[in-house]
């Protein structure tokens, strides 16, 4: 079931809310389209990683002379071959560190040395030769062990910043948050009942298909090319320069097609090694990673412990919120604690909200960013309560969420006032869904949980170019990873008034276009897309100046409508419209090329929110989980191409019932992960999946021309509740431990007398 539900009465539009053909998608279904470990170049030869093979560990020294002497070897680099650190502040230290340890490994899989040779065997021999000393240090891959006073510290000069007063010694704790909203202890003490459980959720990859890779050619002059497959490629511009103490103005990066990202492919791993070997062998180098180096060196999302207590009336009236929130950042800084903070209770207009957060630093890869980062895990613990809440005052779940639901005008504790919001139109969707009022088989259980992602906008840049046929150009710099080239044409139709067939849309590199952020956080159809939309205006303006010129009158008393240019109405002219071929045609004399362009920084982002429902069947003898319906209601804003929303709201939903029920990383006594390959790291396919019906529901942002909201991230955020709700519904046994697997599951059983 796929449905539209338009809350707002939306004006009426002739391209956007269609469902054409996308237009990058013969290519890939052919087998055309180039992803990133398709580059090829002359001359080009292989680069390889050495790895650490300890999770903890002082580097003595590394000797390559045994594999600089091997036939074929072109190139070997270490830490000492890249700029000096010192000169970095911490952060950029760590950056860089994670790329390439110079004096400590801190996770099994972490890079110490690259090389390069004619071809993949060479080099992989190549990289065993490498010999490094190590000096073996304790481990520690759990984040509550690291917390300890007498954990292993994994820097020496890591202090916690957020605190009311800075500490004098370090830990293993880099950063507290704290978030608070009236007094909880006032709400607490209105409350008849409360609820305070610790749920604890594992790292979980992103399981793109695509591993990293990457072609570098450095040039005698300075001047660098990458070619890779990328989220962000001025981001990756930007993070390499910065690695080799270059200037940005001398790297040029063109992004491939990208084979699933996620957030996983927002930085870098590869990129400045590839230039630093092609530097030095004066070849181009091509670098790909394996699947399990895509597992145990790049960044996962953070795994947490979060405990959440929750008071409310007998009414149903939520009194009070309180969250502390823990979050796995793995070797380095830079969890997404901060905003699992935020969005943890925004759904809800409560008077008494505090949330704390805290990440800890462990030997485990240094996390990235996965869809909504930091949202799902906090939302799981933040929705089982709500739902226990429910099922404690013998509330119906969806009531409960409606009476507490944010509307216009609440504030978040976070900080902002919500415009007009969708989350009350999401709960009506799902209560009134065929999917909610089916009868339940016995041995199921219903779950509902609601989601939430504040979206973003950022800066973005397009260009709108008219060829003498009345063809449109658009040229952006946003991969797109979940088809914003058709969204980018369909709003650029629309605003111009020109069929979507007549529309062209390339995603540029970074020499070639000006600045995009990374595709990531939901910003691109809002962000790049109002800078198309802009572009497409000033073209218009331009040809409204080529149709008044034409007619010898101001340019005031002339329209755009339907793709041509008219005399406004009361002009007094005779005069028939010129259209935007006729206008395109005659360019050449009436002023040369018609461009338009925009650089931007959009502001005001609409929320997004969601609803889930998820019927599970669980078998009490082999402990198996299994989702027999899912249902995913999400505010769109404005669904610009509605296959494609639909389709990110079921990929997020098949993401997280993945989390919820079978991923996880798995590490041994001496931190090392023992599942990095999909063999052993369980994602969903298709047999383990019921269709995933979608209802999208349109209350438009009016921050934008076509109110947009964002939708990538939203969908990935409720499941992992939903599901753990319906389980915990099916089983009559509260679970707070992910993912629910079979054993997790049985243990439960056991644990509550074994019925």
């Amino acid at each position: 079931m796929a449905e539209a539900l338009d809350t707002n009465q939306a004006a009426d539009f002739k391209y956007i809310g269609t469902r054409p053909v996308r237009p990058d998608g013969v290519e890939k279904v052919t087998g055309r389209a180039n992803f990133g470990a398709d580059f090829k170049l002359p001359g080009m030869i292989h680069g390889k990683v050495v790895r650490s093979p300890h999770a903890h560990a002082r580097i003595r020294s590394i000797d390559t002379s045994r594999a600089e002497a091997m036939p074929g070897v072109m190139a070997v680099v270490t830490a000492a071959d890249f700029p000096d650190r010192a000169r970095l502040g911490f952060g950029q230290r760590a950056f860089n560190e994670n790329l390439m340890a110079s004096k400590k490994v801190l996770y099994h899989g972490h890079a110490v040395a690259a090389v390069a040779a004619v071809s993949n065997r060479v080099a992989e021999l190549a990289a065993a030769a490498v010999e490094v000393d190590y000096e073996v240090l304790e481990s520690v891959t759990d984040a509550l062990q690291a917390m300890a006073p007498d954990a292993p510290l994994l820097h020496d000069d890591m202090i916690t910043q957020g605190l009311p007063e800075t500490p004098t010694t370090p830990s293993n704790i880099p950063k507290y948050g704290l978030i608070t909203k009236g007094d909880v202890e006032v709400g607490f003490a209105q409350a008849d009942e409360i609820i305070e459980r610790t749920f604890v959720t594992p790292m979980v990859h992103q399981g793109y298909i695509e591993p990293h890779a990457c072609v570098g050619s450095y040039k005698e002059d300075g001047q660098s090319t990458l070619w890779c497959c990328t989220q962000g490629h001025f981001g990756v511009r930007d993070q390499t320069a910065m690695v080799l103490g270059v200037d940005v103005g001398d790297i040029r990066v063109i992004a491939s097609e990208i084979g699933g990202g996620f957030g996983g492919k927002t930085t870098i791993y590869l990129e400045p090694l590839a230039l630093k070997l092609s530097q030095k062998s004066g070849r181009p180098v091509k670098m790909v990673m394996s699947r399990e180096e895509v597992f145990r060196a790049t960044g996962p999302a953070s795994g947490t412990v979060n405990t959440i207590r929750i008071g409310c009336k007998r009414d149903g009236t939520v009194t009070a919120m309180s969250a502390n929130l823990i979050f796995d950042a793995g070797a380095f800084a830079g969890s997404a604690m901060g905003a699992g903070a935020m969005c943890i209770f925004a759904p809800y207009d409560v008077e008494h909200v505090r949330i704390e957060s805290r990440e800890a630093v462990t030997n485990r890869p240094r996390v990235a960013a996965y869809r909504a980062p930091g949202a799902p895990q906090a939302m799981y613990a933040g929705e089982s309560v709500m739902d226990e809440l429910a099922q404690r005052i013998g509330m119906d779940p969806i009531d409960f969420r409606l009476k507490n639901a944010a509307v216009a005008g609440t504030r978040a504790a976070y900080g902002p006032t919500f415009g007009a919001i969708g989350l009350k139109a999401c709960l009506l969707a799902a209560k009134n869904h065929p999917n909610y009022n089916a009868e339940l088989p016995e041995g199921h259980g219903r779950g509902v949980a609601v989601g939430f992602w504040f979206n973003g906008g950022n800066t973005s840049s397009a260009e709108v170019h008219l060829t003498e046929s009345g063809i449109v150009k658009i040229v952006e710099g946003s991969p797109d990873i979940g088809g914003s080239r058709a969204s980018m044409a369909l709003m650029a139709a629309e605003t111009l008034g020109v069929p979507y067939e007549q529309v062209r849309v390339q995603v540029a590199d970074t020499d070639s276009t000006g600045y995009c952020a990374t595709t990531g956080g939901s910003r691109v159809t809002f962000a790049t897309g109002l800078a198309v939309v802009h572009a497409c205006e000033d073209v218009i303006g331009q040809l409204r100046a080529r149709a008044a010129a034409t007619w010898d009158i101001d340019i005031d008393q002339v329209e755009w409508k339907n793709g041509a240019a008219r005399p406004v109405e009361g002009v007094n002219i005779e005069a028939e419209p010129l259209s935007i071929q006729e206008l395109a045609a005659g360019a050449p004399r009436t002023g040369g090329p018609i461009s338009g362009r925009a650089s931007l920084n959009a502001q005001g982002p609409g929320p997004a929110f969601s609803v889930n429902l998820a019927d599970v069947e669980v078998d009490r003898e082999t402990g198996r989980a299994t989702v027999t319906s899912f249902t995913a209601v999400q505010d769109a804003g404005k669904a610009i191409h509605p296959d494609y929303v639909e389709g990110q709201m079921q990929g997020g939903a098949v993401q997280g019932i993945g989390w919820a029920l079978n991923e996880e990383y798995l590490y041994d006594d001496d931190g090392v992960m023992d599942n990095a390959g999909f063999l052993d790291y369980r994602v969903p396919v298709a047999s383990d999946l019921p269709m995933i019906d979608t209802q999208i529901v349109e209350v438009p942002n009016p921050n934008h021309p076509y109110g947009v909201r964002g939708c990538g991230e939203t969908p990935i955020v409720a499941p992992l509740a939903a599901v753990g709700n319906a389980v915990s519904r099916a089983l009559g046994i509260r679970m707070t431990e992910l993912p629910m697997s079979p054993p997790k599951v049985l243990e439960a059983i056991s644990e509550n007398g074994g019925s």
